[in-house]
C-alpha cells in the first residue's frame, strides 16, 4: 500500500487526542482518510462517515473501537441518525471534522442545474446537516471542536479546480463556520475552517501536480494530505483552545491575504 505520508514528515510526539471521540465526514478517502488515521494514531476514537461502500472496512483498519458508517450527508435524517447512534455508542462527542464533498468542473455557462444543486448540497448543506446534528451533544457537555474544510477556491473565487458552484459552496462554508463560531462560543464549542490549496491526495502523481502548480506556489511544491491533517489535529486538540471563527490557510503561500 502506498504511504499516506509521502512527504516523509517526522512522526508526531505524544497522543494529542487521547480519549477524544471524533467524527470525520468524507473520512474514507483523500484528506479525510489521512485525517482519520492520524486522529486514531494520536489517541482518538474515530467514527468515519462516508458514502463509500468501503467505509466500514477502512474504519476497521484503524483498530478496535473505531466506527465506519455509510452516510449521505445531503440527507438531514441520515446525518442525525448517524450522529445520534455514534454519540450513544461512544458516550459523547468531542470533535467533528467535515470534509465530505465532490467536484464538478465547468464554467458558469456550462453548468447544469443538477451539477450546481448537487455541489451546493454536498458541500454546504452537508456541512450544515452534520454540524446541526453534532452540536447538541457538544453543548450538553459544554465543550467541543468543529472543523470545517473549505478551500482556497472559496477565498479567491476558484482558479484551482471546480467551477463557480464549487467556489460558492466553499465560500458558503466559511460564512457558516464564522456564524456558528459566534453562536456557539458561549456554549464552549469552537468552530474553525481550513482552506487547503493544491494538495496531493494520491489521485495523481505528486510529480505531475508539482509540474502543474509549483510555479504558482512560493514554497515551490504542492502540499500533502498529511500536512492538512495535522492542521485538523491542531484545531481538534487542546493546542487551539482560544481559537474560534478562524480560517486557516494550508497552501504553501499560493494565496496570501
Amino acid at each position: 500500500m502506498e504511504s499516506e505520508n509521502p512527504g516523509g514528515l517526522p512522526p508526531l510526539a505524544g497522543r494529542l487526542l487521547e480519549g477524544r471521540r471524533v467524527i470525520v465526514t468524507g473520512g474514507a478517502g483523500g484528506i479525510g482518510r489521512v485525517t482519520a488515521r492520524l486522529f486514531a494514531d494520536t489517541g482518538a476514537r474515530v467514527a468515519v462517515f462516508d458514502i463509500s461502500p468501503a467505509t466500514a472496512e477502512f474504519a476497521a483498519s484503524l483498530g478496535a473501537g473505531h466506527r465506519g458508517v455509510v452516510v449521505d450527508v445531503t440527507s438531514t435524517l441520515a446525518c442525525q441518525t448517524a450522529v445520534d447512534e455514534t454519540v450513544a455508542e461512544f458516550g459523547g462527542l468531542d470533535a467533528l471534522v467535515t470534509m465530505a464533498g465532490l467536484v464538478h468542473p465547468g464554467g458558469v455557462g456550462d453548468l447544469t442545474e443538477e451539477a450546481f444543486d448537487e455541489t451546493i448540497s454536498m458541500h454546504l448543506k452537508g456541512t450544515f446537516n452534520m454540524c446541526r446534528a453534532a452540536l447538541p451533544a457538544m453543548r450538553a457537555r459544554g465543550s467541543g471542536s468543529i472543523v470545517c474544510m473549505s478551500s482556497i477556491a472559496g477565498e479567491r473565487g476558484g482558479g484551482l479546480r471546480g467551477g463557480a458552484h464549487y467556489a460558492a459552496a466553499k465560500a458558503g462554508i466559511l460564512g457558516l463556520a464564522r456564524a456558528m463560531a459566534r453562536e456557539t462560543a458561549a456554549d464552549g464549542v469552537r468552530v474553525n475552517a481550513v482552506c487547503p490549496g493544491a494538495i496531493h491526495t494520491g489521485k495523481r502523481k505528486i510529480e505531475d501536480m508539482n509540474a502543474m502548480f509549483a510555479s504558482q506556489i512560493p514554497m515551490r511544491r504542492v502540499g500533502t494530505a498529511e500536512e492538512v491533517a495535522r492542521v485538523f489535529l491542531f484545531l481538534a486538540s487542546d493546542l487551539s483552545t482560544y481559537m474560534t471563527g478562524a480560517t486557516i490557510d494550508v497552501n504553501g503561500g499560493m494565496h496570501i491575504h
